[in-house]
């Protein structure tokens, strides 16, 4: 991978890794730290990435990180509370926002990822499966049942609003 195509991999995919790994840390800060570590390590095995790879080779660090990060502070027990941004919503949307991120919350982290990378980032299960080392049967499987739990929770009589 060249300098230029290193440069075009950034310009093409940050906004997409920063978003998938600050949905599921719900911390821009973090976020921001993964994102650069990730493009840092492929800038430093930039020699063995493939320009085509470039894509998974980034979501999968990341993702990997992201999970190193998720075990460090639940062993520390650190929890911030995560702020929504500042323009104005209705409270029906707001409402609607919150009930489905406690759900998302409720599944464990390799389902929140694929619900994540599959329904907010649009990746096939292929592509999921190399980002988290699955294979597109476990893929099909888990993120099956991540949308179950997200269906039973969010139909629930205390949630239907």
């Amino acid at each position: 991978m060249t300098e230029n195509e290193y440069n075009q991999c950034v310009n093409q995919y940050a906004d997409n890794v920063y978003r998938f790994i600050v949905k599921n840390l719900r911390h821009e800060e973090d976020a921001r730290d993964i994102v650069q570590s990730a493009f840092e390590k492929m800038w430093r095995n930039r020699d063995s990435v493939e320009t085509s790879k470039s894509k998974s080779f980034l979501f999968t660090v990341a993702y990997n990180q992201m999970i190193d990060h998720i075990r460090k502070s639940k062993r520390i027990q650190l929890k911030e509370d995560f702020y929504e941004d500042g323009r104005s919503q209705d409270q029906q949307h707001s409402n609607m926002k919150k009930t489905l991120m406690q759900a998302l919350n409720r599944l464990n982290e390799t389902q929140k990822s694929l619900v994540m990378l599959k329904d907010y980032e649009g990746y096939n299960y292929e592509e999921i499966g190399q980002i988290m080392d699955l294979t597109e049967s476990q893929v099909k499987v888990y993120l099956h049942r991540a949308r179950l739990a997200l269906r039973n929770y969010l139909v629930s009589p205390e949630n239907v609003r």
